[in-house]
Parts: C-alpha cells; sequence; structure tokens
C-alpha cells in the first residue's frame, strides 16, 4: 500500500500538467489569416498606394503596424465621409480585429497605404507586406499587384 501512494500521486500529477487549460479554452496561440492581398499599381509620378485584404483572426485582436520593403513607411488608414468630403486619416492604435469576423480592408474604406514606394509598382508585381499584431505572431503575405475589381455600381471592390 505504501508504494502504491506515491505511484498514484505521480500519476495523479502527471494527469493534472497534461490536462490542458482548465478554462476549456483553446490553448494555442492566437492567429490571423490573411486573403486576397492586393496593391494597387503606383500612379505615374506618385511614390505612394493602397492596399487592400481580408484579415480573420482566431481571438480579439488588433492589426497594429504594417511594414514593406518596397516602402519608406506602411500606414493603417480609414477613409469616410465628412461634411460631404472622402476624407482618409491613420489609425494610431491599429485596426480591431473581433475573433472570427472576416475585417476587408478595401477601396472607401480601411486599408493601408504604402508611402515613399522606392521603385514604381505595375500590374503583376508582387509587394511584400510585414503584418503585426497585439497578441497574434507576425504574418508576412505577398500581395499582388493589379487593380481592385469593379462592383456593379462602377466602385472599386475587392
Amino acid at each position: 500500500m505504501h508504494r502504491a501512494l506515491p505511484l498514484a500521486l505521480a500519476a495523479l500529477t502527471l494527469a493534472a500538467c497534461s490536462a490542458g487549460d482548465p478554462t476549456g479554452k483553446d490553448a494555442r496561440p492566437a492567429t490571423v489569416q490573411v486573403a486576397d492581398a492586393l496593391c494597387r499599381p503606383t500612379p505615374v509620378g506618385r511614390q505612394m498606394t493602397g492596399c487592400y485584404l481580408t484579415l480573420t483572426a482566431t481571438a480579439d485582436d488588433r492589426l497594429v503596424s504594417v511594414s514593406s520593403p518596397a516602402a519608406g513607411r506602411a500606414e493603417i488608414h480609414e477613409s469616410r465621409m465628412e461634411s460631404n468630403m472622402m476624407m482618409m486619416q491613420q489609425l494610431r492604435n491599429g485596426l480591431p480585429l473581433p475573433a472570427g469576423e472576416a475585417v476587408e480592408l478595401k477601396p472607401g474604406g480601411n486599408h493601408i497605404m504604402l508611402l515613399a514606394v522606392s521603385e514604381p509598382l505595375k500590374a503583376g508585381d508582387t509587394v511584400v507586406l510585414n503584418l503585426t499584431f497585439a497578441s497574434s505572431p507576425p504574418v508576412e503575405v505577398t500581395a499582388t499587384v493589379g487593380q481592385p475589381a469593379l462592383t456593379d455600381s462602377g466602385h472599386a471592390s475587392h
């Protein structure tokens, strides 16, 4: 009996250590999936352009920054109507990503701006975007350079 007790305690200790998260939540780190990454070609004589993609986080997260070797700077922007004018501004606190919801960055809405683009971007080129999140590991994505598709209303869609 005295030998059985230490063995039973050891077995219980091992079981408790391998039982996982007692709250029942998944212990895997949060991740963000990226789809449909596209950057517009740079306009002639300009060194900036917009990039669009769809982000889906497994847990509540936030896109906090973007960088690209193709640009001196990259920012997360929002576009919105203000006094009948389309206004664009940087989202300095990043972009919220609610768990399980696809967040679309698209023309006329939230998007990524590449500034101080080092070489003109032409249709068919690719651009590397490095996305940094508040909780999830960083993601490197390769975006295609091209024009967003137009919707029936004639507006660019992604």
